[in-house]
């Protein structure tokens, strides 16, 4: 019976692309005028059917609740299409007329959306309307689950689209999606990229089809409430984006990590948010619940009400309960509720500072939500760069509850349903996927320069001169203070060359060459210094010992001592090891610099000899 039903969905699914391709082959030619009008008319008809189909949804999917479910709807629908509207993606999208470059949008044909049970509606609509905007055509391959909510709502926008003027064909949808029928259309011939949102066996299986895939990887969102944030508003927020469709949306809020010194604070705002703060026995009872052996979560429990899945744990809450918050230990999986959860179950973790704070959500994001999605509550802007910066994540969302800011609700990211996690996550791209994701870019460049002008470096001037010339070694790398310096940079100039010294001199305990003006008895320190930067510009690299010199004579001057014995103006441990290594002695005087380990290792030898 089962490969009937494959069999059927692989016939079916060749049949749809098929006619899609027929359909694109026309719709590739469309302008932008008329694309325009097209995708504005089907985002009007998606728009005035949200509730409905967010009806649809919840009844046969069981997960989530239908307001939030409309407002999904509308994302897809309303937001999305004005934030599209104005992107050129037909004909000439770009000319630089100073850089001799037109660039020309070319769709990439038929596109293969995959997807989820947990939003079925408004990743259609979504998929839909960024397939259009880019002059493709679409076939859509329903979650199981949510075939007949999916497939009404692809059976309005088609004749939508076809009502305002697109070619009969260019939206699609398997009725009978099975799991063989959704590989054939990964992998057929006429199927140019595949758009996929699910779990991560369909996503591994889009990228290891042959073709161009955008997927997405899994969420575990983290985030940090630092003790600059306004708490009261900080707890609101994050229990409206928690409870937001019941937790569906993989940026949902997983866990949230504050200062200790919070903490009764923070268990007082949640109870008055309408979380109900769970005890150490119903905890256990909702890790056995919400993560299986296998550590997968529970599909029972996914996108349910938090008083349903309270009962299901074993415990009664009230039925205004919004959240179940409970506290957690540590991260990993001997810390399972650490992990998402995809319901309205939030984990509370209580560090003792900021960095232990980053510490803790970078580890979140490490088990299972690399690249996806952090949140971050704080007035400080320092702070929230410096989450930013340490975090693995692409979207990092700031004073907003995550499920809204991360699809553009509440932020002006691009909204989408799709939301990229990059090569850290094995995806194609970070973006919020959109439709310039779903073209490519044809570019006409025209000749701004003449060959013997495109070189401006030596070597290149060389090979214009005689082609059959090898090009010289590259120049040394030198260091000075920091990195290798790479060919081609330009050397320092004298004052960064003696700035550097003076700073590891510093760091060494010596004081500033610049203390000792020229003229002065002292200055055999500001004669080290320039004798390195001599050696360096010379074009050798300074040894790591300055080489002995000369006392420069006092205002009254003595007869220098004799070349044999010239006394040096600052050592080091260093100095005295290679000396003693090599059998060597050091000539100082009252004014040369000991470090008082170099004192030290040389008193048990005879290493330095006092002149006068």
């Amino acid at each position: 019976m089962a490969d009937d039903r494959d069999q059927r969905s692989v016939e079916e699914v060749r049949q749809k692309v098929d006619a899609a391709y027929a359909a694109f082959l026309q719709y590739r030619s469309f302008s932008q005028e008329r694309v325009d009008e097209i995708v504005a008319h089907v985002a009007a008809v998606a728009r005035a059917n949200s509730a409905r189909l967010a009806q649809l949804a919840v009844e046969e999917t069981g997960y989530g609740n239908v307001k939030d479910k409309t407002a999904k709807n509308l994302l897809g629908s309303d937001t999305l299409h004005r934030y599209i509207a104005p992107l050129k993606t037909a004909g000439i999208v770009r000319r630089d007329e100073a850089a001799g470059i037109i660039e020309i949008a070319e769709p990439m044909g038929v596109v293969a959306a995959i997807l989820p049970t947990t939003n079925p509606t408004s990743t259609a609509i979504y998929k839909v309307l960024i397939s259009l905007k880019a002059r493709n055509a679409v076939v859509l391959s329903p979650h199981p689950r949510a075939r007949r909510c999916t497939c009404e709502t692809a059976a309005l926008l088609a004749a939508a689209a076809e009502e305002a003027g697109a070619p009969k064909g260019i939206v699609q949808c398997a009725n009978e999606a099975t799991i063989g029928g959704t590989n054939e259309l990964m992998r057929h011939k006429r199927t140019s990229v595949i758009l996929a949102t699910g779990g991560p066996g369909i996503v591994r299986a889009a990228y290891a089809s042959g073709k161009p895939a955008l997927g997405v990887g899994p969420g575990n969102v983290p985030v940090l409430i630092d003790s600059t944030a306004n708490l009261d508003d900080a707890i609101r927020q994050v229990i409206d984006g928690k409870s937001f469709d019941y937790g569906t949306l993989c940026s949902s809020e997983q866990s949230i990590v504050v200062e200790a010194k919070h903490r009764d604070d923070v268990w007082r705002l949640l109870k008055s948010n309408d979380a109900y703060v769970c005890n150490q026995q119903q905890s256990a009872a909702l890790e056995k619940l919400l993560i299986t052996e296998g550590f997968r979560i529970n599909p029972e429990c996914v996108g349910q009400a938090a008083p349903k899945i309270a009962k299901m744990a074993g415990f009664t809450v009230a039925e205004t309960t919004r959240v179940l918050a409970l506290e957690l230990k540590g991260i990993g999986r001997q810390h399972p509720l650490s992990a998402e959860k995809l319901s309205p179950v939030l984990s509370v973790l209580f560090v003792n500072s900021f960095d232990e704070a980053i510490t803790a959500c970078q580890g979140i994001l490490n088990f299972g939500g690399r690249g996806h999605t952090c949140g971050i509550y704080s007035t400080s802007k320092q702070n929230v760069e410096k989450f930013a910066l340490a975090m693995p994540a692409f979207r990092v969302l700031v004073n907003t509850p995550t499920p809204q800011g991360s699809t553009g609700i509440t932020t002006n990211v691009a909204p989408a349903m799709t939301l990229g996690c990059g090569a850290i996550a094995g995806n194609a791209t970070s973006d919020n996927v959109g439709p310039l994701n779903l073209i490519n870019l044809k570019r006409v460049a025209f000749k701004v320069r003449e060959t013997s002008e495109a070189f401006e470096s030596k070597e290149g001037r060389a090979y214009l001169a005689n082609p059959s010339t090898p090009p010289a070694p590259p120049p040394k790398l030198v260091t000075l203070g920091g990195p290798p310096q790479r060919p081609g940079d330009a050397v320092p100039e004298r004052p960064a060359i003696a700035s550097a010294v003076e700073k590891y001199l510093a760091s060494r305990g010596v004081a500033s060459a610049k203390a000792y003006p020229k003229g002065t008895a002292d200055s055999s320190l500001r004669s080290v210094v320039e004798g390195v930067v001599d050696s360096f510009l010379a074009g050798s690299a300074p040894s790591a010992t300055p080489a002995p010199v000369e006392q420069t004579p006092a205002a009254e001057p003595s007869p220098p001592p004799a070349p044999t014995a010239v006394a040096v103006g600052f050592v080091c441990e260093d100095d005295v090891r290679r000396a003693r290594t090599k059998g060597e002695q050091i000539y100082v005087n009252k004014k040369t610099i000991i470090t008082p380990a170099a004192r030290d290792l040389a008193s048990s030898s005879a290493v330095l000899v006092e002149t006068e």
